[in-house]
């Protein structure tokens, strides 16, 4: 995601409690991005404050956990606020209910602090072209029983207008198993993932084809030969 002269200027918000963490983050992004305007905030109301005084926000980076955040709800409120910008989750946390719950609110992904500089670069490439991130193997997400069912997100396209590019290679993978009627069990076993794991790549993949089921999934992967 190196800086050119075609790529389109962002103007971002990077929310986090942590100093180092925003000013490493904001380095990363200056370098890899082509940048119009950052701020940082140190908390969920500043970063509000300082979103409102920009022309305009791209991308809103936002720790799970810094003061004032209310999980999903906050993340919904920001969605309202500016629903054209892209919304990241940036966290130490990696349980299945936290990406679940921000996934649902409408976050276009789910940014572990452990990941890579590339990774993190290649997460933030996913999402500014309209992908859905969250991580290939979310170790910490215990395997469970239980039946099928998905907390799921709001469509955020109409069912079909997508490119399947964006989709990660694991969500490819999990796509696919679908499409051949498999369960989260099945798919679970058949890509060794754990099901908590599965269960939040679908609601990504869901999320992204802008689908409620998996019926409707099944349908949008024979559409594009998966």
């Amino acid at each position: 995601m190196a800086t050119n002269g075609q790529r389109k200027s962002v103007s971002i918000v990077i929310a986090d409690d942590h100093q180092m963490f925003r000013q490493g983050l904001r380095l990363l992004l200056e370098d890899e991005l082509k940048v119009a305007e950052i701020v940082e905030a140190e908390d969920f109301d500043t970063a509000l404050d300082r979103a409102a005084s920009m022309k305009q926000v791209d991308l809103i980076l936002v720790d799970l956990k810094m003061p004032g955040m209310a999980g999903g709800a906050s993340i919904r409120s920001v969605r309202q606020a500016y629903p054209t910008a892209k919304v990241v989750v940036v966290s130490g946390f990696t349980g299945r209910d936290e990406i679940l719950d921000a996934l649902g609110a409408g976050a276009h992904g789910y940014v572990p602090k452990r990941l890579s500089i590339e990774e993190l670069t290649a997460a933030l490439r996913l999402v500014m072209s309209g992908g859905v991130y969250v991580p290939p193997d979310i170790a910490t997400v215990p395997p469970e029983g239980g039946d099928d069912l998905v907390d799921l997100p709001m469509p955020s396209r109409p069912p079909g207008d997508t490119d399947l590019s964006r989709l990660t290679p694991r969500q490819r993978d999990v796509l696919r198993e679908l499409s051949q009627g498999r369960s989260t069990k099945e798919i679970a076993r058949s890509l060794d993932l754990a099901e908590g794991t599965v269960k939040i790549h679908l609601a990504a993949i869901f999320r992204l084809l802008g689908v409620r089921n998996r019926t409707e999934a099944a349908i949008a992967a024979a559409k594009f030969g998966i």
